[in-house]
């Protein structure tokens, strides 16, 4: 039997990066993407010892021309994408809405949003050709409750949980899944970025709790990708044992 291809964004850390190895592991063809093309490189190799047949995408997902570009360059089996799993994604900042900086929330709109809009825009329609396919967003727990100076970030993620919604039906008579997993506190690069690589700021989150892990939300991912073609899950959050809602997190 013919492997199945996962398209996978935001692959050189954190989540991406977890389920490309968890996908190639489990006998998928994977296509990575992601700015930093060293890193890529270097989870190839990864994933090759797997046994995976690997196609390195790097680019920017905010620059649309570059993605379709990328995407109109696929060839042969590199078309037959069973998989997007549009995980690009970033918070820069936290301040209040009138002391925000503006550079932050381009690109934060950017790339949370009009990102997944150029790659679902890209590759949907080689699912619809096929009449089959799955799409999976990013979301957060932020998408579903607004926080202290979450203001933008938080915008980005709600529009994420109504696009993947608006995605389920637009594409329904295609016979094209499409799934919104939420996850909270996530241990990746996620607060290094937000903090402008401020490592003890970015601790701070995390301390005297366990969150989840890159891994984690990739076997959540692994779960939803694999279910039998009658079922889909259209929207899951998940969540450390120690956080309740975005706002309430029980440290020792």
């Amino acid at each position: 039997m013919d492997k199945k291809l996962a398209f996978i964004t935001g692959a050189t850390s954190g989540i991406g990066k977890a389920t490309a190895k968890r996908f190639a592991r489990e006998g998928w063809n994977v296509i990575i993407n992601g700015r930093r093309e060293e890193r890529l490189t270097e989870l190839k190799a990864e994933l090759e010892e797997f046994g995976a047949e690997v196609l390195l995408l790097a680019f920017d997902v905010r620059d649309r021309q570059v993605v379709e570009k990328a995407v109109e360059s696929l060839h042969g089996k590199w078309r037959d994408i069973d998989l997007l799993l549009n995980n690009a994604g970033l918070a820069a900042g936290l301040e209040h809405i009138d002391e925000g900086f503006t550079d932050d929330w381009e690109r934060m709109i950017d790339t949370n949003l009009k990102g997944l809009l150029w790659l679902t825009r890209s590759v949907a329609p080689l699912m619809v050709d096929r009449n089959t396919g799955h799409i999976v967003n990013i979301g957060s727990i932020a998408g579903r409750e607004v926080y202290d100076k979450g203001n933008v970030y938080c915008a980005t993620k709600f529009a994420v949980d109504a696009l993947t919604r608006g995605m389920r039906i637009d594409l329904l008579e295609h016979g094209i899944k499409v799934t919104n997993v939420s996850p909270g506190m996530v241990e990746t690069e996620f607060s290094l970025v937000r903090f402008g690589g401020d490592g003890a700021k970015a601790a701070t989150p995390y301390r005297g709790m366990k969150p989840l892990t890159g891994e984690d939300v990739a076997d959540v991912i692994f779960y939803c990708a694999t279910l039998p073609a009658h079922v889909n899950i259209n929207d899951i959050l998940v969540m450390p044992t120690a956080q309740a809602s975005a706002t309430h997190v029980f440290r020792t």
